[in-house]
């Protein structure tokens, strides 16, 4: 059986109007504009750090004010979650894919423990052999080692990753990895534009197709 491994804000869970309400919570602390929901979702990809210099930019708040804005982020990301989901049929793919025998790893830039707080509170504890967050190593994506890790972890086979951006098309070209792009997440490039295997819109349809891209690799 196969090794596949997953992206998880805006692959498997839509994290993105969280993410804003925690932002324009901050930014409103400090007499600020709040930002769009576009605007969270074109931030959204290389982590928490990288999200807040992005937010500071746009709306002009000084480079030393970063740390106090990322400690007010973080201290709100573990437990804000109350319009945070997954997207249509992705319990039922994950069981699936977990039924036929494969082996199933989470690769993310968001930080481990924010990322098992919304895996719990989710209840999407159960499919994983393996997690990576955004600091289990000293490298985050699109730098390729948390998924090369990822993979190690789970042993040999074939493998696969999954995810929805552009951030996620570099890992896994950078790792040799081939990618399965969900179309419907965070990305702002068109899809001919970055190098997939192939796509899907829905959940529903994603074993079926890890079965055929499988068939192709071996």
């Amino acid at each position: 059986m196969a090794r596949i491994v997953f992206d998880l804000d805006g692959t498997l869970i839509d994290s993105a109007p969280d993410i804003r309400s925690i932002a324009n919570l901050i930014l409103s602390e400090d007499g600020l504009e709040p930002i769009s929901l576009a605007e969270t979702i074109s931030f959204i990809g290389n982590g928490a750090s990288v999200f807040v210099e992005k937010m500071r930019a746009t709306r002009g708040i000084p480079d030393d004010n970063h740390a106090r804005l990322l400690q007010a982020f973080q201290d709100r990301y573990d437990s804000h979650f109350d319009l945070t989901a997954p997207y249509p049929n992705v319990r039922e793919a994950l069981a699936h894919l977990r039924g036929d025998g494969h082996r199933l790893g989470l690769c993310t830039n968001k930080p481990m423990h924010a990322t098992r707080a919304v895996l719990s509170h989710l209840t999407l504890n159960d499919p994983w052999n393996v997690i990576y967050g955004g600091d289990s190593l000293a490298q985050r994506k699109p730098d390729p080692a948390p998924l090369l890790a990822a993979l190690a972890e789970l042993g040999d086979g074939l493998c696969l990753y999954v995810g929805d951006s552009e951030v996620d098309a570099e890992t896994a070209e950078r790792a040799g990895v081939p990618f399965l792009l969900f179309t419907e997440g965070y990305r702002k490039t068109p899809v001919d534009q970055l190098t997939h295997r192939a796509t899907f819109a829905d959940f529903a349809d994603l074993p079926a197709l890890v079965q055929s891209q499988l068939a192709v690799l071996a």
